[in-house]
């Protein structure tokens, strides 16, 4: 059985029977309008910028009535799932270790907040586990001259294991002000910038792992029930090598009408069914690649 393929172009209804859901690469028309403005992301969203590619499918079982036409052909877009990393308490930036386009290992330095106040509170934290352990040993010496009380004592230690535990919970507040990359990726976007004032919960870059990309294309009703899970597809775009493959991940359960990438009129007035695909190669494809 042959892989399905992806190609650029419009896609031209099928000669062989109508409603068949089988398109082919229409050739000497119109060129593809520009890609959809880039959306500016917020935290929380699973998506990086959507740039036009052609997919297409090649299903032997589908085609034997129209292989003379060539493999049916679906457009569609690379997507990123972002990773957004930010700080846990509000600050100002003060070092910002990487740029827009750099590549970073995990656990390699991404940004510097302001640690004045995380300081602050350690040392009081600190003051704080000292007393306790003076008051403690001082009931553990009344309590052996038979001058305290067993509850003294227990109410000492219980201080003591109160103020130590909120020692360390400031020590990690501090430890997070500097923050570390929890993947291996390109850096995709920095939103705040050394001497910006963030909040809690904003992220300041965004990161791509290369196993977070995915494509994204649209399948008319008539071709859903000829999909599978892990079914592969060929990608072909601009600037890609030519061997490039893909496997179906994900087979929306529901229909649009007007999805939010489509470039063929004809397809407008269809039902189409979202597909994802994971790619084999993902260090080939880049977000934004045309």
């Amino acid at each position: 059985m042959n892989a399905p393929t992806l190609l650029r172009g419009f896609i031209s209804p099928p000669p062989c029977g109508e409603g068949s859901g089988v398109g082919e690469l229409g050739r000497g028309r119109a060129s593809l309008p520009a890609p959809p403005p880039r959306p500016s992301p917020t935290r929380g969203e699973g998506a990086g910028n959507a740039a036009p590619y052609a997919v297409a499918l090649l299903l032997a079982v589908t085609l034997a009535a129209c292989n003379d036409q060539g493999p049916p052909t679906f457009q569609g877009w690379i997507e990123g799932d972002l990773i957004f990393v930010g700080p846990d308490e509000s600050g100002r930036v003060e070092v910002l270790d990487k740029r827009e386009g750099d590549k970073v290992d995990e656990g390699a330095p991404l940004f510097t907040v302001d640690t004045d106040l995380q300081r602050a509170d350690v040392m009081m934290n600190e003051a704080a586990v000292k007393n306790a352990e003076q008051a403690y040993d001082r009931a553990q010496k009344l309590l052996k001259t038979a001058s305290g009380t067993e509850k003294a004592l227990q109410d000492a230690e219980e201080a003591l294991r109160t103020a130590q535990a909120r020692l360390n919970s400031s020590q990690t507040r501090l430890a997070r002000r500097k923050m570390a990359s929890p993947v291996t990726g390109t850096v995709q976007q920095v939103y705040f910038r050394p001497g910006e004032m963030v909040m809690a919960g904003r992220p300041i870059v965004s990161l791509l792992p290369p196993g977070n990309l995915k494509v994204r294309f649209y399948v008319p009703e008539a071709m859903l029930p000829r999909l599978s899970y892990g079914e592969q597809v060929k990608v072909n775009c601009d600037g890609c090598p030519a061997d490039i493959t893909a496997r179906i991940s994900f087979i929306a359960s529901t229909a649009e009408y007007t999805p939010p990438v489509i470039y063929s009129r004809e397809e407008r007035s269809k039902l189409v069914f979202l597909i994802e695909a994971l790619p084999d190669r993902p260090d080939a494809l880049r977000v934004g690649q045309r």
